[in-house]
Formats: structure tokens, sequence, C-alpha cells
């Protein structure tokens, strides 16, 4: 595949040429022989032009000519080349079709480019019948054969996606992100916070590389500033990413003094006056003597994502990813494998806040030609999935760079020069088709402090499963107990944070078919472990009326035996209670019982019962309102009192 590349690359330029080159087709109509001097004089003018590279004046020239000759076939065709060059598709199609409108025959070596100018315009059908035709020419040479050949394929390719996926009523529209983001220079790679409130992306300046950042307010995005801070540099600076609690910024730095390879991965930290530090190499474990760049760092930190040359790949550039280790550092860098990397070129990752679902480009998978944006997906095994091209017309038939998906799953953002052809890469944002969407992530914006002393805690935070044991994210608060922790939509949750001497916090969250948009913001208080502290054990289910324990609860319990373990002197009371639904007398029971079975349970995990003591209150000490149902959730607990430590 990447051989290919490098020959479409070649074959527009080279089709400019050829078509330029005076011709000696015998043709059924036009008749080369009968051009106008004048005009023939202008037309080699023109491809002198083309051959430097000029070619708005030879595309002057060539309406000269036509002018002259407006019947001059030739002069079409040229124009549709240079068009096509200039990836101009609609004006390149416009210019083969009255070329060969003048005279097919002709014209019928010229097919094949034609059927590329189609395609740059998403008439793959119609593409895939000229390419077709084109190759039933039996004088071609093999290089011609192979072309076409390969050209059918990028064209039925398209064809079985439209009719495999829901394409028909996708509206793709590219919405500029405005001259507050976008200037007369070159905008690309953007990178966004989790609260998409933070852009930061590169803007290439002549030669020089450089991050801007944007802050969204009032609806629009503020006029973009050279990052401030240390970070830039009179080096070049690119292909970053932000943190997605936007503490970290992690970029790409070529041939500086301290790198390893030609390119190296940095880290750059916000300061506390709102700039961003003097970066700093990540190392000899991450980057080598070879190429590394387009890094993409997980929501919770602790795995970094990216694109390489190193030994050990299947292909030139790969994918790759590193953990971060619970003492800073960072992993040897593993190779994300064969599904998702091949003999060819895979760059740019980017993975989702809904830490399961990767964006990347590829040249190597199947696709429309070129470079192409594909996604792919954990399994339940943690295994990435077959990667998914993303359709046209997100994917066209030239080079797709780098996309990002916003925390909702639906805006995407990405650089193009489509839509302004002469205004070179702008940054743009629009709405990816249902099915490659990625899920919907709400987050948890908190701080932990100490409940008698109000100072910040830092502290260690699990998130897992609800129904399961799968743990989605461990981290640690930083120094003042701040956090952030990602929620994808589509399953429910159970949180714990905990610090030695403290009695743990615990929360879940039900966010299958939630309505909530966003965030949590959540203020949370831990008990030191001492005489009459408690605490809501909030990951405690039984069904409705019965003592018997949910298999879910098992988590939660087994984090408060550790807390037992560690404390080896702690003596509880475990209280029960009801809402004020039936009979007191059977709601004081209940709760009993309910008390009982957690009581049951650290003794089957080898807690003394002298250590442990079953109060059931029952309706009688409500916390909220039981005339709905959010209060009577709310009064259906159980708490654990410390009696001594």
């Amino acid at each position: 595949m990447k051989n290919w590349n490098i020959i479409t690359r070649l074959l527009l330029l080279n089709i400019v040429l050829f078509i330029l080159t005076p011709s000696t087709i015998n043709a059924q109509w036009y008749n080369p022989e009968k051009v106008s001097k004048k005009a023939k004089v202008i037309y080699f003018e023109a491809y002198d032009l083309a051959s430097e590279g000029a070619y708005t004046k030879s595309l002057k020239k060539l309406e000269q000519a036509i002018k002259i000759y407006p019947n001059y076939v030739e002069a079409f065709l040229s124009r549709a080349g240079i068009y096509a060059d200039l990836k101009n598709y609609d004006s390149s199609v416009r210019n083969f079709e009255i070329a060969f409108s003048l005279d097919s025959v002709f014209c019928s070596e010229y097919l094949l480019p034609y059927s590329i100018s189609l395609a740059g315009i998403g008439k793959f059908e119609e593409a895939l019948l000229k390419a077709n035709h084109f190759l039933n020419n039996e004088d071609l040479n093999e290089q011609s054969k192979k072309s076409a050949k390969y050209r059918i394929s990028t064209y039925s390719f398209a064809l079985d996606y439209k009719k495999n996926h829901q394409v028909d009523n996708y509206n793709f529209e590219l919405i500029n992100l405005g001259d507050s983001v976008n200037s007369t220079a070159l905008e690309y790679y953007p990178s966004l916070t989790i609260d998409g409130k933070k852009m930061i992306f590169t803007r290439r300046v002549e030669n020089d590389e450089d991050f801007y950042e944007s802050e969204w307010i009032d609806n629009k995005w503020s006029k973009a500033i050279a990052a401030p801070g240390k970070i830039n540099t009179n080096l070049n600076e690119g292909a970053q990413n932000i943190s997605q609690d936007g503490n970290w910024l992690i970029f790409t730095g070529c041939n500086y003094p301290e790198g390893f390879g030609s390119c190296d991965l940095y880290i750059s930290y916000k300061t506390k006056n709102g700039g961003w530090s003097e970066a700093e190499n990540l190392g000899s474990a991450i980057n080598s003597s070879a190429w590394e760049s387009a890094p993409s760092l997980s929501p919770d930190k602790k795995d970094l994502y990216f694109s390489s040359t190193r030994t050990g790949g299947y292909g030139s550039r790969d994918i790759w990813v590193t953990h971060r280790l619970q003492n800073g550092k960072w992993s040897t860098p593993e190779n994300l494998g064969p599904v998702v990397n091949t003999p060819g070129d895979e760059s740019c990752p980017f993975i989702h806040s809904d830490n399961q679902t990767i964006y990347f480009n590829s040249n190597g998978h199947k696709g429309y030609g070129m470079t192409d944006l594909f996604l792919s997906r954990k399994d339940t095994s943690s295994h990435w999935g077959e990667p998914e091209n993303l359709g046209y017309p997100i994917n066209t038939i030239d080079d797709e760079g780098s996309v990002i998906v916003a925390a909702d799953g639906v805006n995407a953002y990405y650089a193009s020069d489509r839509k302004e052809k002469n205004a070179g890469l702008d940054l743009y944002t629009f709405k990816l088709r249902k099915d490659i969407q990625a899920s919907k992530t709400l987050w948890v914006n908190g701080n932990v402090f100490d409940i008698n002393t109000k100072q910040g805690l830092p502290c260690t935070i699990t998130l897992t499963e609800l129904n399961s044991t799968k743990q989605i994210s461990n981290i640690q608060t930083d120094e003042i107990g701040n956090f952030l922790i990602t929620l994808p939509t589509n399953k429910n949750y159970n949180l714990n944070i905990n610090r030695k001497g403290y009695l743990f916090y615990s929360e879940n969250f039900t966010l299958i078919d939630n309505k909530l948009d966003s965030f949590f913001n959540l203020k949370i208080p831990l008990q030191p472990i001492e005489k009459g502290a408690a605490i809501v054990l909030k990951n405690i289910f039984f069904d409705s009326n019965s003592d018997m324990l949910k298999k879910e609860s098992e988590i939660e319990l087994d984090k408060f035996v550790s807390l037992l373990n560690e404390n080896p002197n702690l003596k509880i009371q475990i209280n029960g209670h009801t809402d004020n639904v039936g009979k007191k007398e059977d709601n004081q029971k209940l709760s009993l019982n309910r008390a009982n079975a957690v009581v049951k349970y650290f003794v089957s995990k080898g807690i003394k019962l002298i250590r442990l003591t079953a109060v059931g209150f029952g309706d009688t000490k409500p916390i909220a309102d039981n005339h709905t149902e959010q209060g009577k959730n709310n009064n259906r607990r159980t708490e654990i009192n410390v009696i001594s430590n």
C-alpha cells in the first residue's frame, strides 16, 4: 500500500505534464494540426509554467489559448490535470467533460485521471466505469494496468462502504472555526480539554511551528494567543496533546539538542500563573534513536499512545503505547499489534475520553486511495478491534491528517484545506455519523479534603464497573486533592476514594440512559478513623424487600474488609435504614437483617465477630424526603459507625 501512495502522489503531476506534451494521437474528430499557431505558442508557454509548478500562471495561459481556439481539446485536458493536482476536482471534472465531449476517442487515454477526479467529488460509480473502460484498452503498459487496478480497488471499496453503512442521511458539514482561531498561516493538529473550553493547536508561520490556545467563551472561540510560559521556543513544536484536565501538554519536538532521535516526545506542565513550564524530554524509556511523534494521553493519564518508526513494528510507522507506573515513570512501549498496525504507516492516534475508542490515520488499511482516518474500539478483553474506516466524505482520495472527538462523542475537529482551496490548512468542526461516534463521556471534577481541617488530601481514586470487578481507572489526585475522572455513559460505575488513616468514600453513577449533560462537581470530605466517625456505603445493594446482598456489593465490601485488616483495633457498628414504605415493624426487621447480612459477609472474609455490631433503625432516621423516589433511595442505606479504634 505504501508504494501505491508514492505512485499516487506523483501521478497527478505526471498527468499534467503528459497532457501538456504535444500529442501524436490519431483523432477521430479532433485534429491537433488545425490548432492555430498562436494558440499553440501560448499552450507551450503554459507547459513551461506547469513544469515549474506555476499552476496559476499556467491556467491563465491555457485560458488564453482556449479563447483563441475554443475547441482546443489538449488545453481542456491540461486544465483538468492542473485542477486535479490542485485538488480542485469540480473544476477538473468540468474540463475533462468538455474535452471528452469534443472528442472521446482522442481523450480515451485520459479515462484514468478523469476517473480520479470523479472520485475526488464522490462520484465513485462513474469513476469505476471510467477506470474499467480504461483497463479494457489492450495497448496499456504494465504500469498503467497496475494503476488502473489499484484505482478500481479503491472505487470498489467506496461503493461497498456506502452499501454497508448508513451514509445516505449523513449530513457532513464542515464548519470553519473562524478568524479567532484560523489565520492566513497554517493551523492544524487541534487538541481539547474534556470540558471543551480550551483548545491548543499548532500554527505554522513560514517555517516556525508554535502552540496557540483559544478559550470557548460565550459560545464562541476567543482570539487565539501564543501559548503562555516557556513552551514555545525558536525550535519547532508540534503534534501536541493536552491532558483532559488541562494540566499537561505532551508534544513532539524535532532536532532538539538533548533529543534521542530526529523527533522526540516532550512534556510541559501548567504553572500556577496559567502558563506552561519549560518542556522536559520524556526520556529514553519512550524516545529512541528513531522518530517518535503524535502523542495522545488517555483521560486518566495512565496510557500514552504515539506513533514511531522504532524497530520491532509491523511497518514504517506504527502506533505504540506506554503506561505510567506508580513511581511516575513510563514503561517500555508496547506495539498495538497487527490488528491496528500494518506494513504501511499508522500515525496520529487519538484516544477518546471514553478510553475505549481510538482514532488514527493509516495508508495500510483498505480505503479511498491515500491516507484515511480510522477508528478501533476495545473489546471486553481490552483488545483493540478491527479498524473501521470513517468513510466518505470524512475520508477522500487524498491524505487525511488527524482527527479529535469531543467528550460528547459526536463533535469532531480536524485541519483541512478542501473548503477554502487556496487558504491552506484551517481548523474545522463537523459531526460524526452515529456508527463511528465514541461513547458520550461525562466526568467527575472533584476535590478531596479532611473534614476537620478542610485541607486538601492527596489520595487514590478507583473506578470500577458496577456489575463487574473490571477496573476502569485508578488515579492519584494532585497534591491538594483535585482530580478529574471520566465516565462513559453506557455503563454504571462504582467510585471509591482511599487514603491511609481515613474512612474511605464511595459513590455510584448510574449512566445507562442517563440524561445528564456533562459533569459532576464533587466536594468530598474524608473522615479520619476515630471514634464517632461515620460513612454511608453507597455501593451496597439489596433487591426490594430482601436482605440478600447483591453480587455488585462485593467490590465495596471487600474494600472495607481491607480497611478493617489495615486497622486491627477498629470496631464498627453497621446500621441498616429503610424508607417509609410498608409497616414500621417490617422496616425495622428488614433493616436489621440487612445490617446482619453485612456482618456475615465480613465474618466470611476473616473479620472477628467481636469487632462488629449490627443495628436496624427501620425508617426512623431519614436523611431525605420520602415523598420522592430519589429521597426514598437515599433513605435506604447502610452506614458504618466507628465504635473504637
